[in-house]
């Protein structure tokens, strides 16, 4: 979808448009509410603003649709789509570095109560892993805003992909 096709498309359609990026609803009605935008850095801009800061159960309701790094998104939907993509550009894995992806994964579900999330794209699988066996020593209290960040990150990059130029 271009620029002027999301600043010209009915409430229902942009929010469809975009909801794949983040399924928070406050950010969605933020960012539709915001148009019509003059390019794309004042829609960034805009969808950057919104997503600071995310409430907690905000996070969580979002971080339902995250699967785990190194699984395939459930369901064949554009969130599925775009995350398989992320995900795709991680690059080729031994069975080693799975198993402890896998086990890094199970760790932080344990300490943490959610998914492990990180922006994948541009991260290889061994960045990642090195991220998780950090993040897993944090509190919650200095994991949480990380989650947001990371969560803001994905987010942005996505709208990029789905609102062209």
């Amino acid at each position: 979808m271009t620029l002027d096709q999301f600043n010209a498309a009915d409430r229902h359609e942009a929010s469809a448009a975009i909801r794949p990026c983040l399924d928070i609803p406050r950010w969605v009605e933020i960012v539709v509410d915001g148009r019509p935008y003059a390019d794309r850095t004042a829609l960034l801009d805009c969808a950057t603003t919104a997503a600071e800061p995310f409430a907690p159960a905000e996070i969580d309701a979002a971080l339902a649709h995250h699967p785990r790094i190194g699984e395939r998104a459930a369901g064949s939907g554009a969130e599925a789509k775009m995350s398989a993509a992320e995900q795709a550009g991680l690059g080729d894995s031994s069975a080693a570095l799975e198993q402890a992806l896998a086990a890094g994964n199970a760790d932080y579900e344990r300490r943490f109560d959610r998914v492990f999330l990180i922006r994948a794209a541009g991260r290889s699988r061994i960045e990642i892993l090195s991220e998780l066996e950090r993040r897993l020593a944090h509190s919650d209290e200095q994991e949480l805003p990380i989650v947001a960040d990371e969560l803001r990150q994905i987010a942005l990059l996505r709208l990029q992909g789905v609102i062209e130029s």
